[in-house]
């Protein structure tokens, strides 16, 4: 193993990856009402961002047996900042829908290898013992970049004369993150042979040995599980939404954006340290019944401003403690060997709650009002620490088996 890094690099180098979503979900979620689309409409632009992350596990081994992770790490931004301003520099409104989500989608195909390249450094270059603290950095870098494309990007869209210029600027800043991949050393694709036939038996003998593994299959119960999304951020980035307590584009901008991403970075590294001390399953079930808690607390509270602020950037927080208990459990479980492909093909599945739970919550708003959509996050959320819970007590490790891991 390559001498490690402080995961500070590998942050930074993940901040674009945060960037689409961010700008999806929050700024133009947030300037499609106001632009004459519904808030499902808006939450169909969201959906568009997630559905190449459901999928990402399908071309996942393409990045590990082909080009070098710097290499996959320059092509992906460049077509990440492209997309960034295309969807910017066009006119959102009912016509051109289908077209900006054709392009959201093609720039989160481009983050999928980014991400890709990332994560496969984090595997190779960090010792066991300090995948924690790994994963939170890195899931420090992605709700960051959600900071930057949401909070960032509303505030741009908002003030510049142009909206081609906002896109121009945020496709700088992505770019830019390209600028921490010489304090990394390029780690080489997997050799898997030759021929193709034989790169993919080992990719599916490395994916069947991990499925059968009781970690294995905890991590892929955990990504089907609705808890610890933070997708009601999604939702209550919305014009519609936010007016219920009584807040405008700069709040949002400032909870579900710059702050929000301040926040949710702060959450990933303090829940990476934590997963680090107690451990990955203990800080999963842990920091998804917080975030349940902060879902019903907001419900029941008054709705003013000062709640809403209050409650969006505590939530931002424990999305954080989520994001990096996720990570860790994943990194844990995956070992070295062709990391890219089995990271993702949790990543994709983890996906799946987040693209469900964002529909279905987008839904209970427009029919029940935005308290019963948050008390709708916090019994899914508390559901879904149950069964994992209840998995983990009724299927032990065997002793001997314990006593080997301990």
């Amino acid at each position: 193993m390559p001498p490690a890094r402080h995961p500070i690099t590998f942050a930074v180098l993940y901040v674009p990856f945060g960037v689409i979503n961010g700008f999806a979900s929050v700024a133009l979620a947030f300037m499609a009402t106001k632009r004459g689309l519904s808030i499902d409409q808006g939450a169909l632009l969201i959906a568009a961002s997630l559905v190449p992350q459901v999928w990402k596990f399908l071309w996942a081994p393409v990045a590990d047996a082909t080009l070098s992770r710097s290499r996959w790490y320059l092509i992906s931004v460049v077509v990440i900042a492209a997309g960034l301003f295309g969807v910017a520099a066009l006119p959102l409104g009912p016509s051109n829908f289908v077209l900006i989500e054709t392009v959201i989608v093609v720039a989160s195909v481009a983050t999928t290898f980014l991400g890709f390249a990332v994560e496969a450094m984090v595997a190779q270059l960090t010792p066991p013992d300090d995948m924690g603290r790994a994963g939170g950095w890195m899931q420090a870098g992605n709700l960051g970049g959600s900071g930057i494309g949401g909070g960032l990007g509303l505030w741009l869209l908002s003030v510049m004369p142009a909206a081609w210029e906002a896109g121009l600027i945020l496709a700088i800043l992505v770019v830019a993150c390209a600028a921490a991949l010489p304090f990394v050393p390029d780690i080489p694709a997997d050799k898997l042979g030759t021929s193709p036939a034989n790169a993919a038996r080992q990719t599916l003998a490395e994916l069947w040995n991990l499925a059968r593994s009781r970690d294995g299959a905890l991590c892929a119960l955990l990504c089907f599980l609705p808890v610890g999304t933070g997708t009601a951020s999604g939702v209550l980035g919305q014009a519609d939404v936010a007016a219920f307590w009584g807040v405008g584009s700069t709040a949002v901008s400032l909870v579900q954006g710059v702050f929000g991403g301040l926040f949710s970075m702060v959450g990933c590294i303090v829940g990476g340290y934590g997963c680090s001390r107690f451990g990955a399953r203990a800080g999963y079930a842990i920091y998804g019944a917080v975030m349940a808690a902060v879902t019903l607390v907001m419900a029941v509270m008054t709705r003013t401003p000062g709640v809403y602020v209050v409650g969006g950037l505590l939530y931002q927080f424990v999305t954080g403690l989520n994001y990096a208990a996720f990570s860790a459990v994943v990194l844990q479980a995956i070992g070295a060997k062709l990391a890219a492909t089995k990271y993702n093909c949790f990543a994709s599945l983890s996906n799946t709650p987040i693209w469900y739970m964002g529909l279905l919550l987008a839904a209970v708003e427009t029919a029940l009002g935005p308290r019963n959509m948050l008390l709708a996050e916090s019994v899914f959320g508390a559901a879904g620490i149950m069964i994992f819970l209840g998995t983990i007590l009724i299927w032990r490790p065997k002793a001997g088996t314990a006593a080997l891991a301990a």
